[in-house]
């Protein structure tokens, strides 16, 4: 592996205005996906989560390649991923599973724990609609709540596969760190809350897909060293082009497919 980076390099951050080039080997994506589609497998049903100020809209290129691949997807139905941003006017009100120095900490520390709560009721209400565990594929922050709900939950969440995902420090090692500075975010205690969440390890299977090129969260930050059941992946990608990246998604679709038969563990 290549030295690993604590934030996103300065190329990198320029590099992902070439979106296009990733999104150009798309529509061949698509035509290998449909023959995929007919391997007679079972599939579980798959949410995707989208990441930091976009919405499902952000993940139908990656929705319809799994769709084609012969699974029965949904995006995660709340809207635009504002961060938690308005959930929560005070510290008090966040729930107790979430333990670190209250005194320390202001709303904008807790929006994300708070959006958290939101998505978990969310996982809860389409895993007993469906009656059986998702497979959750979130990209970016989408991949963070992901990650929690699967720690909450799993018995609900059959695996976690995480694009670019800012799983250590939060905001800390990514290109808008500033923003959330400026905001007043306490990035050191929100670092802290993140690293006592991993006191109490994830379980389910995990991937976790980081980008050569990502300009916004640093390989640091993407990549799980404490849970015991993950794999870290090397992608050449950019951040904005994971869900567009014919390597990618094919990547996505292997993991899902080695992962389908396994058995569930909802009851």
């Amino acid at each position: 592996m290549s030295e690993i980076r604590k934030k996103p390099a300065l190329a990198s951050v320029l590099g992902e205005a070439l979106l296009g080039f990733e999104a150009a080997s798309l529509p061949l994506a698509l035509l290998r996906a449909k023959s995929i589609g007919q391997r007679p497998i079972s599939r579980r049903p798959v949410m995707v989560v989208p990441g930091y100020m976009t919405g499902d809209r952000s993940t139908a290129a990656l929705r319809a390649y799994l769709n084609r691949c012969g699974y029965k997807t949904e995006g995660w139905g709340l809207g635009l991923n504002k961060g938690g941003r308005g959930l929560i006017k005070d510290v008090s009100e966040l729930s107790d599973r979430w333990v670190f120095d209250r005194s320390l900490a202001n709303v904008v520390d807790v929006e994300i724990p708070a959006l958290c709560e939101l998505f978990f009721k969310r996982i809860e209400e389409r895993s007993d609609a469906l009656g059986e565990p998702l497979s959750l594929v979130g990209w970016s922050l989408g991949g963070y709540l992901s990650r929690e709900a699967a720690r909450e939950y799993p018995e609900r969440v059959a695996q976690v596969i995480t694009l670019g995902s800012p799983i250590n420090g939060g905001a800390k090692y990514t290109s808008i760190a500033p923003l959330f500075k400026f905001r007043g975010a306490n990035l050191p205690l929100i670092d802290q809350a993140i690293r006592e969440r991993d006191s109490n390890p994830i379980r389910v299977p995990m991937t976790s897909i980081y980008g050569t090129r990502d300009g916004i969260v640093s390989d640091f930050a993407a990549i799980d060293t404490v849970s015991p059941n993950v794999r870290n992946v090397r992608v050449a990608a950019s951040h904005f082009g994971m869900g567009f990246n014919a390597g990618v998604l094919k990547l996505i679709q292997e993991t899902l497919e080695a992962a389908d038969n396994a058995p569930s563990s909802m009851h």
